[in-house]
């Protein structure tokens, strides 16, 4: 391929909701392009895009891929984003890459909430959107109905480009710029035909929807719109070109990417009318707490973007990135904003699905790949000097948590390796080897993405894994008082040990051990209570009710005795134990569990719903406000017990169709009803047996 500089080369992102057919928009376009000889199917598992061993066993994305082909002499680089909630993080790294985006659509379907999501994505990033309603050679497509839909959802800056007509059970394509009617022959070449009077009352219909939306590009269109004037090809392509840049004209296309049906329109577009890296002419760096715009200069100084990681067990780590200033060459030395650490591109290369070509140059606003950077991470701006760093990428947290258990003995090492390899490649992945509960954690997306995460430890890394509900760690602490004593005495020759301590027990105000000391005449030294406090907060680390922690202890030692030869400080520290497991079960104890507040922003039709759910819960509403980010949605604020959310991602999404999303933070313990502390105590009764 040869080097495209910054005006020869489009980013173009295919989003929408999974199985609306953007693997095989991408294949179309190899095919069309003829960048490949030979048009692969999702189905078959030999697509360029999805490569992957999980992709092809489950026939669909998975990951980001890149597809770049040249028309007409620009270099498209097609990115591939997958569709499903679950890799979220993947189609948000496309984005942050590209320079629009394609929304993708069933003829069929019609808008789904992967659309939705989409333009909300898309609409986040700034960049100028349209559309593809893919699939019309479906019998049971309906153009008119799906693209009513959208511009009900989305706005009136929609606006028809191509639209499909059924005529005698064949289907034909209008072109409303040229105001031409095409068919399609067995290679997906469109063939002019004539078009008749009704084909004719279609055209004027949907072209008056175009000439609105173009009008509305300049002054000068919409006096001629106004007036009746006609509106030439060149204008009207000129004005979709500068409508689509500056996002007040989102146009649809559609076809039947299986079949090439509009896919040569579509890269024709691209070619003429959608914008490259430098349309916008600034990019947005981080500048203290904000961030500020700086201008985009192809001759300037050096600086790449990664916007990618891929931990490939045979290459090693790999890099994409994209040249957001200047030209990247080969031998390029750079340094990491984030680590200060100098860095050498010995190769550079370009990706085509999982294939990589080594390339001398590239130049401001194209995509290429780095391998073995192991100091560089996905988010990190490499540049001559080090000194900017460009916005980073805002990834949703995990929330769908499950423990792990090796399926075979010793294979810990093997899974925490395994796993520090996919955290590299994945930024909405968590791992916790817990101290507390004895177990390593592993926290996703939803279980899709933990499923696939446990497939790729095993295909990649060698290591089977089973996943189970996390063990949550609660507390324990008493809400009573007690007074008891402890004694150690031992007697075995020699010397002997001997502590004797006096306590009162009751709830304290501090998180820990509130110890004091009220002893009168001497009776434990001084020199003890070291060990007597010692002795209490070992004992602490496990409650008397189910082995949990104990918090907010309150201590006094107010009284004992000491023997001048056999005391010593193991004796009281003994006999400090004692006194704990005499008095805690005296003193009214309780079990504590993990509460969180949860914010749920959801469709305002839904809100009864997920409050009725809430309630299942056992959590506490404490209000409710509009969402500022999209309206139509409200935001629930709730405090909701931890034990209750382990199963939440998976419910909203059933509940909202995947329109609802929430955080939740654990901030404090409380007290846990006596039905549900005799079940965590009977729990852990088990796991000790």
């Amino acid at each position: 391929m040869a080097d495209y500089k910054t005006d020869g080369i489009r980013n173009v992102v295919l989003l929408g909701h999974g199985g609306a057919g953007k693997t095989t928009i991408a294949e179309a376009m190899l095919y069309a392009s003829k960048t490949i000889d030979r048009m692969g199917k999702t189905t078959d598992g030999n697509t360029v895009c999805d490569y992957d061993q999980d992709e092809i066993k489950k026939g669909f994305s998975l990951t980001l891929a890149n597809a770049p082909v040249v028309w007409k002499d620009t270099k498209i680089n097609v990115l591939d984003a997958p569709g499903f909630l679950d890799f979220k993080a993947e189609a948000l790294q496309a984005v942050r890459a590209a320079d629009s985006a394609i929304i993708t659509v069933d003829a069929r379907s019609g808008l789904e909430v992967g659309a939705e999501l989409a333009w909300e994505m898309a609409c986040d990033e700034n960049i100028p959107k349209a559309f593809f309603i893919n699939k019309c050679d479906d019998p049971e497509a309906d153009f008119d109905r799906i693209f009513e839909e959208l511009r009900a959802q989305f706005g009136n800056s929609l606006c028809p480009v191509f639209v499909p007509v059924k005529e005698d059970g064949q289907i034909s394509m209008i072109d409303l710029i040229e105001m031409k009617t095409f068919k399609y022959d067995e290679k997906g070449v469109r063939v002019e035909i004539e078009m008749t009077e009704s084909l004719q009352k279609i055209a004027s219909q949907y072209r008056e929807r175009l000439k609105e939306a173009i009008a509305l590009t300049s002054e000068e269109l919409l006096e001629k719109y106004l007036g009746g004037i006609h509106i030439s090809r060149k204008e009207a392509a000129a004005a979709l070109h500068s409508g689509i840049a500056d996002g007040s004209i989102v146009p649809v296309y559609c076809g039947a990417a299986q079949k090439l049906w509009g896919i040569y329109a579509l890269l024709d577009a691209f070619v003429e009318s959608f914008p490259s890296h430098i349309t916008k002419k600034t990019e947005k760096i981080i500048d203290g707490d904000g961030l500020r715009e700086i201008p985009i200069d192809p001759n300037g100084k050096l600086s790449i973007f990664v916007f990618k990681t891929i931990a490939d067990p045979f290459v090693g780590k790999m890099s994409l990135f994209k040249v957001m200033n200047g030209t990247l060459k080969r031998d390029s030395i750079v340094k990491n904003a984030r680590t200060g650490k100098e860095e050498k591109l010995a190769h550079i290369m370009t990706l085509r699905g999982k294939k990589q070509t080594e390339v001398e140059v590239l130049y401001c606003g194209d995509i290429g790949v780095v391998t073995k950077l192991s100091g560089v991470a996905t988010n990190d701006t490499l540049s001559d000097t080090g000194d900017i760093e460009y916005r980073k990428i805002e990834f949703p947290h995990p929330y769908m948590e499950k423990a792990l258990r090796p399926a075979a003995k010793g294979d810990e090492d093997k899974i925490s390796t395994g796993i520090s390899r996919l955290l590299d490649e994945d930024p909405t992945l968590r791992y916790e080897n817990n101290a507390e509960t004895k177990q390593m954690t592993i926290s996703g997306m939803g279980e899709m993405h933990l499923d696939v995460t446990v497939s790729r430890l095993k295909n990649r890394y060698g290591t089977s894994v089973i996943l189970e509900e996390p063990r949550l760690a609660y507390r324990e602490t008493i809400k009573g008082r007690s007074d008891v004593e402890g004694k150690h005495k031992k007697q075995s020759g020699g010397s002997g040990q001997y502590g004797h301590v006096k306590i009162r027990f009751s709830h304290g105000e501090d998180e820990g051990l509130t110890f004091t000391q009220s002893v009168v005449g001497g009776t434990v030294p001084k020199g003890y209570y070291p060990a007597v406090e010692k002795g209490l907060l070992e004992a602490m680390q496990k409650g008397v009710l189910a082995g949990y922690p104990v918090v907010n202890l309150a201590a006094d030692l107010y009284d004992g005795s000491y023997h001048p030869v056999d005391s010593n400080e193991i004796s009281f520290k003994l006999a400090a134990k004692l006194a704990y497991k005499e008095g805690l079960p005296k003193a009214n104890p309780v079990i504590l569990e993990p509460i969180g507040s949860l914010k749920v922003a959801i469709p305002d039709s839904l809100v009864g719903d997920v409050i009725g759910d809430l309630n299942k819960r056992r959590g506490r509403v404490l209000g409710m406000n509009p969402y500022e980010k999209l309206s139509g949605y409200t935001v629930i604020e709730a405090d909701v017990p931890r034990a209750e959310m382990s199963d939440y991602t998976i419910a909203l999404r059933a509940m909202s169709q995947g329109r609802g999303r929430f955080d939740f933070t654990v901030d404090r313990y409380e007290e846990a009803p006596s039905n549900v502390a005799q079940k965590i105590i009977a729990e852990a009764k088990k796991n000790e047996e």
